[in-house]
């Protein structure tokens, strides 16, 4: 990887089966500087490459702290990260990467989180209140006990009244995100990150608003991965051709082929399998790429999509 050799300081319980993981530079230098909003890929055993927010306060040099929730259908990265690390241990990571950047000129950011979706906000909040400007979040969780980063959130709370709780388990009402968008004063910037319920109601409330004031992340795909096969692809660099057989995936053929495939979530959302497309036409099932970049056929995530014509030739 390109990125830092890091070792692992401290592991925090955040909330029930939420942990805290603080990292260090293993040797000792100032850790590659991120911006608020980005993640970093750590290399994980078997193979697994799994993306995880920064958390802390950007203008911090000497540390990366990114949280992990213990997914109940887990694909090998959290019940790794939950059973297996402890400090002094070290891991791979790559540079940070921000495919979810902060607007710092504007005169309020609304951030609305569902569950683990807090973690980049914390971050933005943290640079935000550097900056001195004004920021408001509104967090959904099931319960208190599941809500990570509440004492965090009070004390960068400057004003006490910008954190606005929904616990949907307790009677709470879940956030309005329809009237938390249409009462947004004129100029602020929306953010959203949680699951595909919240992240579709953001998404639609806000379609009447210029674009570049909406800002969304996702943890989890909005549509399955194709799988209908009956195509093949060409591998542009070596000639090789490989058939994908219905059922499967592209990124199967390709990792049963044995050819070496960068890809972390599995589910195009974070860029990481990112391929470019020579020739043929992908069935695009990411929400990573943006609607221009998928009409341009120019590349795909190979971890879910599929092709829509007989053949594909990647750049590979």
């Amino acid at each position: 990887m390109n990125g830092p050799q890091l070792l692992l300081r401290q592991l925090r319980r955040e909330a029930e089966g939420i942990v805290s993981f603080e990292f260090v530079s293993a040797d000792g230098a100032p850790l590659p500087l991120f911006t608020a909003g980005a993640h970093i890929d750590l290399q994980l055993p078997e193979g697994l490459l799994r993306s995880y927010s920064l958390v802390n306060d950007p203008g911090e040099h000497h540390r990366y702290v990114v949280t992990v929730d213990r997914a109940a259908n887990s694909r090998g990265g959290s019940a790794w990260m939950h059973s297996t690390p402890r400090p002094g241990d070290r891991l791979a990571s790559s540079l940070p990467v921000n495919n979810f950047p902060l607007y710092e000129e504007a005169p309020l950011s609304i951030f609305i989180a569902g569950g683990i979706g807090i973690t980049p906000f914390m971050s933005m909040a943290a640079r935000l209140n550097t900056l001195r400007r004004a920021w408001r979040v509104h967090y959904a969780v099931r319960s208190r006990q599941r809500a990570a980063y509440v004492q965090e959130l009070a004390s960068l709370d400057r004003t006490g009244d910008a954190v606005n709780m929904h616990c949907t388990g307790e009677d709470m009402e879940r956030p309005d995100i329809a009237a938390i968008v249409r009462e947004a004063p004129a100029g602020s910037h929306l953010y959203c990150c949680g699951p595909n319920g919240m992240l579709d109601a953001f998404a639609g409330a806000c379609s009447g608003l210029p674009p570049q004031r909406i800002h969304l992340e996702r943890f989890s795909a909005s549509q399955e991965a194709a799988t209908a096969g009956g195509y093949e692809v060409q591998l542009a660099r070596t000639g090789q051709t490989l058939s994908v057989e219905p059922g499967r995936t592209l990124l199967d053929a390709l990792l049963d082929a044995g050819i070496p495939v960068q890809y972390s979530c599995s589910q195009g959302i974070c860029g990481t399998c990112c391929t470019p497309v020579l020739e043929g036409t992908p069935d695009h099932r990411d929400d990573y790429l943006t609607h221009e970049e998928k009409a341009a056929n120019r590349a795909m995530m190979v971890c879910c999509s599929g092709s829509l014509t007989q053949r594909l030739v990647l750049d590979i």
